[in-house]
Parts: C-alpha cells; sequence; structure tokens
C-alpha cells in the first residue's frame, strides 16, 4: 500500500491555491485575536491561528514568503528571549505551539503574554541568525471565520477546566481546507470542522465518537489533542490522537455539517499521557509518524498498511500500531516539521526552553 501523508497533500493545497484567491480574501487592519493557540501554513505564506477564547479561526498574511538565508538555528533559553522582546519575564509568557512556514523554513510561535483569560496574543517568528521578532497584528492583511457553537467561556470540563480553552486543539490545512479539532457546545461535544478557505462561514462541523481501550467505554466529549490528515488507498483520512492515548481514524468524507461519526480506534498507546504534536516524514523509502507526549516521550509509528488493524472494542491496555520510543529525545513539548530530514522541537531543558534543530529519527 502506498500511504500518501499530509506533508504532500498539503504541498498540492498550497501550489494548487492561488495567489488571488489568497488576495481577495484578505483585508488589511487589525487581526483583534484574543488568544493565540494552535497554528498551520497554507498557501502564499498565509498562517493559520486558532483563537480559542475568540471562538474563531484567522488567515494572516505573514508576507513571508522567500526562503530564509542559512539554515535554521538552535536558540537556547528562547523563552526568556521571547519574554524579553515582549518586555516581561519569562514566568509571565506561555508558548503554545509552534510551527514552520514550509516557504521560509522559519519557526513560528505563538505565545500569551500574562496569565489567565486576559493575556495577549502574540506571533513571535525566528530568523536565520537566530533573532526573534513579533509578527504585527495591528495592521495585517487578514481573515477571520467564526465558530457557530463554540463552548460558553464561562463552561466546565468534569475536571474543572476551562471547555472554552479546547474549542480549537489543533488544526491543520490540506485540500483548500482548514481541518479544525476540539469542543463543541453540542451534546457530543468533541467535534471535527472541515472549513473551507477562502472563509465564507463555518458549520456546527462533525460531532465525533470513539471507543478508548484503557477506559473501557466509548466517549463523545473528549476532545482530538493531536492530528494528521492523510491519503490511503486514495481516501483521506484523520489520523487522530487523544488523551491517555487512543489512536483513531476518521474518514474525511464523514465530516458533514451536524453529522454524527464513530471513528476507528487502532491503537492504544499508553494511559496517563497527553499527545501533543504529530508530524509525518519519509525516511529510508519508508513512511513513519512521529508523535511527542506530555509523559512518553516520543513515539515513532510506522503507517505501513494502519487500514489493516482491527478495530480496538473491547477494554485493553498498550495494543494496536507498534510503536518505539526515540532514544536521545527527552522534554519535547511542541513538534514541526521542517524539512524531509529535519524537525524543530521546543525542549523543557530544566530551567529554560531551548529551540532545537534536530534530524528525524
Amino acid at each position: 500500500m502506498k500511504l500518501h501523508l499530509s506533508l504532500l497533500a498539503m504541498a498540492l493545497a498550497v501550489t494548487s491555491t492561488s495567489a488571488v484567491l489568497a488576495d481577495d480574501s484578505l483585508k488589511a487592519g487589525k487581526a483583534d485575536l484574543r488568544s493565540a493557540g494552535p497554528m498551520t501554513f497554507g498557501p502564499d505564506g498565509v498562517l493559520f491561528v486558532g483563537d480559542s477564547m475568540g471562538a474563531a479561526v484567522f488567515a494572516l498574511d505573514t508576507g513571508d514568503t522567500t526562503a530564509m538565508p542559512g539554515s535554521a538555528a538552535d536558540i537556547v533559553a528562547i523563552n526568556k528571549k521571547v519574554a524579553a522582546l515582549l518586555g516581561t519575564s519569562e514566568n509571565q509568557i506561555l508558548i503554545n505551539d509552534l510551527t514552520v512556514n514550509p516557504l521560509s523554513k522559519r519557526a513560528y510561535i505563538s505565545v500569551s503574554r500574562g496569565r489567565g483569560p486576559d493575556a495577549a496574543a502574540v506571533i513571535v517568528r525566528t530568523a536565520a541568525d537566530g533573532k526573534l521578532e513579533m509578527l504585527g497584528l495591528d495592521n495585517i492583511r487578514h481573515a477571520r471565520v467564526a465558530l457557530p457553537n463554540a463552548p460558553d467561556p464561562n463552561s466546565k470540563s468534569a475536571f474543572g477546566g476551562s471547555k472554552r480553552l479546547d474549542a480549537i486543539t489543533d488544526i491543520a490545512f490540506v485540500d483548500g481546507k482548514v481541518i479544525v479539532a476540539g469542543l463543541s457546545n453540542e451534546e457530543f461535544s468533541s467535534n471535527l470542522r472541515s472549513i473551507a478557505y477562502p472563509f465564507a462561514a463555518a458549520d456546527r462541523g462533525t460531532s465525533i465518537e470513539i471507543f478508548h481501550g484503557s477506559h473501557g467505554g466509548f466517549e463523545t466529549n473528549s476532545p482530538v489533542r493531536t492530528f494528521i490528515p492523510y491519503k490511503v488507498k486514495n481516501q483521506d483520512v484523520i489520523l487522530a490522537a487523544y488523551t491517555c492515548t487512543p489512536l483513531v481514524i476518521f474518514r474525511t468524507a464523514d465530516l458533514t455539517p451536524g453529522n454524527k461519526v464513530k471513528g476507528k480506534t487502532i491503537a492504544e498507546l499508553g494511559a496517563g499521557n497527553r499527545p501533543l504534536d504529530m508530524i509525518a516524514y519519509s525516511k529510508g523509502g519508508s513512511d513513519f509518524i512521529l508523535m511527542n507526549n506530555s509523559s512518553r516521550g516520543v513515539m515513532k509509528l510506522s503507517v505501513a498498511n494502519l487500514d489493516s488493524y482491527a478495530a480496538i472494542t473491547s477494554p485493553t491496555d498498550i495494543t494496536g500500531v507498534p510503536y518505539e520510543t526515540v532514544k536521545g529525545l527527552s522534554g519535547v513539548k511542541h513538534l514541526a516539521l521542517l524539512d524531509n530530514a529535519h524537525a524543530v522541537m521546543l525542549v523543557d531543558a530544566g530551567g529554560s526552553e531551548d529551540l532545537k534543530v534536530a534530524s528525524l529519527p
């Protein structure tokens, strides 16, 4: 089976979406983000940013379409340098996500300046010499699409956390659409949305259900934490990872407004863990997914024959798709693909957070 990964799909989507479409949809003015969370790149240097507090997705024209001179570089204590750039201390910022512009190879970081619901949303990007700069949001060409059924700002989960903060947990751009994972205010609140770009309006999205083997039952209110879109046997599929850590397949064709879809759980990768990011790549003629986690290191999974695994439908522990834990990679908080041989990682270095460029294992 030949598996066409999301990286290829994204590249095709970027090159097939004309600059005219992007230019017509973006208007200059203040991009009023209430929060800056998950990010991904689309065509012509357009950065998509999930704004959970504002219940919206923004498209920002970064103007960053030229390859950066030199190569990406490690940045020691990047959290302290971001804080200095923003005129505050490192304990008053939170780095929320990391992505790489496929055109320029610059790393982009979404940041909260301050703590709590009133924190300011900031986007910072890197240069080859290790310097940092803010992406100006006061007068930037942009577009915004609102989510019509995001959780109420005051709604709480069973564990006391804000459901609104999980309105957008991950996003990806593929085939002219922004795929958005998160929570809605529906009865089955776990949600996947497919939003066409250029933006018109977002619909209610699709309510999704999974069987969680380590929890021994069906779940409809736990959000996808990270996902990868890809093609298998010419069928568009979402591979999604959840807390504690089921791995689930959804058919993209089923993501229609108001639909309720049950995913196919193909792996249980261990309880007591939160998956953080996934990237797809090829090496030595084989295709892999790399996933960093809160407590289980960085996992490397082969994506050969993913569709051949039987659905998990009964209580079970670690089983399904096999993986290996990559030695030498620990404390990886964020992970993004740089090129076909390297990844960029935000690593907890004990007292600081470092940005590192690493070879793909």
